[in-house]
């Protein structure tokens, strides 16, 4: 069992029953009475549940994440067990997780690293991304993770944009990807670089990370870490311009801890698996904070996907918490259930997604393969953590986002002339999704872009760009981005609606819909499809796939044309491009595309 065991929480909410035994906490949900949570629930009293640094010097999450557990009951329980894609398995216990990152912290310290400044990771799933993140944010920088699947643009974009001081990544990745650039950045001072040696580096201008870290002490103190002090710098890109950094402080691992509690259900000894990398936002807030905030074994695969290695790895390292995205789902259900049945899956208990709107008929899959429903939340970079959910002791709708966590007020609201929002507060009107500011882990900027921000809230309201609807019993159903949202003969269409039925057809494995300009109807509806394997583009397909969505969405919402593509164009995160699939089929231009699956 990895060397989990039990805790006792002498900080219990007011949500959380008195647990009797193993088998209790680890069948009841913490948000057990949805009404109830929401009317007690406070922001104070889930501070309440992290320590704080000593001597009441504030708030660092990287303390609440590590050192309180290192120090305490918990120091040699497995925090990480990393799987690497050759067949490694190393565990690090949250005592050795201590003493790496305290290393890291006094190797910034030792480069003249400060308060503030900004530590960039180039690096695959990857051990040393893991304690990079912890001890930066134990040294008060700023952790800025990258996707290491981006090209030598990107990565200039963002290091630029960022004025990034330090670089860690690994010597092949430096050589491929970032010594060709290294010039154009006046502000990157030094390169860390991860090998298998631990020496010198032959690459100039370089230091050997590991080297470095075994001349410096395990031995920190964290210093005094105001909650709106600077800790996460996650970019993320428009529909055109320069990609955006969005900025988040310590305080944010308020909500990483509770929603990790109430949204994913974390119990004490649960075994979670987030599939994503850290350079997109759910791999920081829900692959590293959240669940060691809550003092779990986290397991971190190096590999792609790949569903036999995947469903081996839920069984052999008995994954009780799964959290995943819509687009490796829909890859699970192009490989079939028969699969899925050849292993013992039975102490999974929690499934769920994020990353795009989660298809009714991914979530029905989740049922038919594994017993238990996919779970759907949403979240955006922007708002730190998971803000809509479906929960543990809820009955899940398919393709609903589910209703707000606790603390968090959302409504559907229209822009007004005068500058305004109205809020729509009949059932099943279609706006933009709102929220109310004040959570923790709301960003408090746009890097540098001050005016970007301020676009981003009206009366008293953030705007997300996402439209949606509440139905009676308030779960919010996501439409589309407003941008992606077609009006076709006066009615609004949301393409989300228009590829969950297209994906329901046995040929379809993954569909997008876009607007296109049409002289009498304003737009039509045009479809992008790929194909399960066994399944050939044809024109008697393409009629058999009209009519299919023609009889369940009317002619009014149904696709007037379709296209098939071997694969749709996605972010590294899994979220389809619609806006690419519609620059290319108007000839318009692309925009930001540094985060384009390669």
């Amino acid at each position: 069992m990895l060397g989990v065991c039990p805790r006792s929480v002498n900080r219990t909410m007011p949500w959380n029953p008195i647990i009797k035994s193993r088998r209790d906490w680890e069948t009841i949900p913490n948000l057990h009475d949805y009404e109830s949570v929401r009317k007690d629930f406070s922001w104070e009293q889930a501070r309440a549940e992290l320590d704080g640094l000593p001597d009441g010097q504030g708030l660092n999450i990287a303390h609440e994440a590590v050192v309180r557990h290192a120090t305490g009951p918990l120091g040699q329980q497995t925090a990480i067990r990393w799987l690497g894609k050759s067949g490694q398995v190393e565990d690090y216990s949250y005592a050795r997780l201590d003493d790496l990152t305290n290393r890291f912290a006094t190797t910034l310290q030792g480069l003249g690293v400060v308060k503030g400044d900004r530590v960039f990771v180039l690096a695959g799933r990857i051990p040393e991304l893991y304690i990079t993140a912890l001890g930066t944010l134990k040294h008060r920088a700023l952790f800025c993770p990258l996707f290491s699947a981006f090209g030598p643009e990107p990565i200039r974009a963002r290091l630029t944009i960022g004025q990034a001081k330090v670089l860690v990544t690994t010597e092949s990745l430096y050589q491929r990807k970032v010594a060709g650039i290294r010039e154009t950045l006046p502000h990157l001072e030094h390169v860390l670089l991860i090998g298998e040696e631990r020496r010198p580096t032959a690459i100039p201008g370089t230091q050997n990370f590991h080297q470095l870290l075994e001349q410096h002490p395990g031995i920190y103190r964290i210093g005094p870490t105001d909650p709106e002090d600077a800790a996460l710098l996650h970019f993320t890109s428009g529909t055109t311009g320069t990609p955006k950094g969005a900025l988040h402080v310590h305080g944010a691992v308020v909500a990483h801890h509770i929603t990790g509690k109430l949204a994913l259900d974390f119990h004490p000894a649960d075994i979670f698996w987030c599939t994503a990398d850290p350079g997109w936002v759910t791999g920081t807030s829900y692959g590293i904070i959240a669940p060691l905030t809550n003092g779990l074994t986290c397991i971190v695969d190096e590999a792609d996907f790949d569903a036999e290695r995947w469903y081996g790895i839920l069984q052999d390292h008995r994954v009780s918490v799964w959290y995943t995205a819509p687009t490796a789902i829909r890859m699970m259900m192009k490989v079939g259930v028969d699969l899925v049945r050849k292993y013992d899956l039975r102490q999974l208990r929690f499934l769920a997604s994020v990353g795009e709107p989660l298809n009714p008929e991914a979530v029905v899959w989740g049922e038919k393969a594994f017993g238990r429903p996919f779970h759907d939340n949403w979240w955006q970079t922007e708002t730190g953590g998971i803000m809509i959910a479906n929960y543990a002791a809820m009955d899940v709708r398919p393709g609903s986002m589910g209703r707000p966590l606790p603390g968090i007020e959302a409504g559907i609201v229209k822009k007004t002339e005068s500058g305004g929002v109205e809020v729509l507060n009949e059932p099943d009107v279609q706006g933009e999704l709102a929220l109310r500011p004040g959570w923790p882990s709301m960003f408090r900027g746009y890097w540098n872009e001050p005016e970007r921000y301020k676009q981003c809230f009206a009366g008293g309201w953030y705007l997300t760009g996402d439209v949606a609807k509440k139905d009676a019993d308030g779960y919010f159903w996501f439409v589309g981005r407003a941008d992606d949202v077609i009006k076709t003969s006066g009615h609004l269409i949301g393409p989300f609606e228009v590829e969950s039925v297209l994906i329901e057809h046995k040929a379809v494995a993954e569909a997008a819909v876009i607007g296109k300009p049409d002289p009498v109807a304003m737009e039509i509806v045009k479809a992008f499809v790929s194909l399960k394997d066994g399944h050939e583009p044809s024109d008697a397909l393409r009629r058999e796939l009209l009519g299919f969505a023609r009889a369940r969405l009317g002619a009014a919402v149904a696709p007037k044309e379709i296209a098939f593509l071997p694969t749709l164009p996605k972010t590294r995160s899994g979220k389809i491009m619609r806006r690419l699939l519609k620059a290319r089929e108007l000839g318009l231009p692309e925009g930001d595309t540094s985060t384009l699956e390669g």
